[in-house]
């Protein structure tokens, strides 16, 4: 069985992190955000990956692909657009890589998203709606934001598709996973096209297109504040499924992943909802809270992070505060009691504005 994944953005939500790294290589729960979903799929009996990259991806990229495929027995490929292709156009380009004489269907997914990724259950869901496309759905408490699928609940039948509807029509939009029989590549053009408002509304009115809903958590963690809201919920899912991965003390408070590397002093106090990455350094009375601290930081005495995002190799000194959804970049260096309140930092002693990359 084959895949795609979704990769071409160029992760501008994510600034200043992706000026340093491909965005699905950035950091998620101690991992790149790309690896939670190849390992799902390698999980499902996916035997092959292809990546949807664009022509500005770095060879960083080729290095990731190099390591995994040994470690995971997996093969990835990539599949490279000279031109945006949208959501669709990527799958005709990759045809001759996703389509062979099996006639098994394949999955798309895009790089974005965060779940538990039931891909056994989508599997049998789709044999046993016979569709020629299956994509899973997700319930969310604010539709308006949202392109609404229409479904008819007795039968798993897409009916329509209703972008930011004014009045309610329901409460389920697109999750970003699919699985599709190789007679969907039939119905795109090799030229920019968007899955979404092209071919599935077409499917939808052959009554072949069905929707799955989507059991626990779901993110689209494409930015920073719905990075740090993903997080909080797959280290839920990880105290629910695989509790043993998490660390426990008497200065830790909720969900704490730590990798073994790094190094926590006396008085600390963590969480709940923090993810400290390898080779990091913690120095004594650190306050962390809703935070990702990656690998190679070093956060001095009595230094408070909430709700933000340090990247790698960056220092934080002693008494400084960096909270509110700031995101520091590659090797950032905060002075000693400064305070970085909601914004981006690409470079040290920069003044942060919100909403602003520095």
């Amino acid at each position: 069985m084959k895949a795609l994944i979704l990769v071409g953005g160029f992760g501008t939500r994510l600034r200043p992190l992706t000026f340093s790294m491909p965005k699905p290589l950035v950091d998620f729960g101690n991992k790149p955000m790309i690896l939670h979903q190849i390992e799902a799929l390698k999980a499902a009996g996916v035997t092959e990956v292809v990546l949807a990259i664009n022509h500005q991806q770095p060879d960083v990229m080729l290095n990731f692909v190099k390591e995994y495929e040994k470690k995971l027995e997996i093969k990835i490929t990539f599949s490279q657009e000279t031109e945006p292709l949208g959501t669709a156009g990527p799958l005709a380009l990759a045809r001759d890589k996703l389509v062979d004489e099996s006639g098994q269907p394949f999955f798309v997914l895009n790089s974005d998203v965060i779940c538990e990724y039931p891909l056994l259950e989508m599997i049998e869901f789709h044999k046993t709606n016979n569709a020629e496309a299956s994509i899973m759905v997700t319930k969310v408490d604010d539709p308006s934001k949202y392109g609404v699928v229409v479904m008819e609940a007795a039968t798993a039948r897409v009916e329509s598709f209703v972008e930011k509807p004014k009045h309610f029509v329901g409460n389920k939009i697109n999750a970003g996973i699919y699985l599709l029989n190789p007679s969907v590549l039939d119905r795109i053009e090799l030229r920019r096209t968007s899955i979404e408002k092209e071919i599935f509304p077409k499917i939808a009115a052959e009554k072949k297109l069905c929707a799955m809903v989507l059991p626990g958590f779901w993110m689209d963690i494409g930015q920073p504040k719905d990075y740090i809201t993903g997080q909080s919920l797959y280290l839920n899912s990880l105290r629910e499924k695989a509790s043993q991965v998490l660390v426990t003390g008497d200065n830790i408070i909720g969900n704490v992943l730590v990798d073994e590397s790094a190094v926590i002093g006396e008085g600390c106090l963590i969480g709940p909802d923090v993810v400290i990455g390898p080779g990091c350094v913690i120095d004594s009375g650190v306050r962390l809270l809703g935070c990702t601290v990656m690998r190679g930081v070093w956060i001095k005495e009595h230094a408070c992070i909430s709700n933000s995002i340090v990247g790698w190799d960056s220092t934080v000194g002693r008494w400084a505060r960096v909270v509110n959804v700031t995101v520091l970049g590659k090797d950032v260096h905060v002075a000693d009691a400064e305070v970085y309140n909601s914004g981006s930092v690409i470079e040290e002693q920069a003044s942060v504005k919100p909403e602003i990359v520095m």
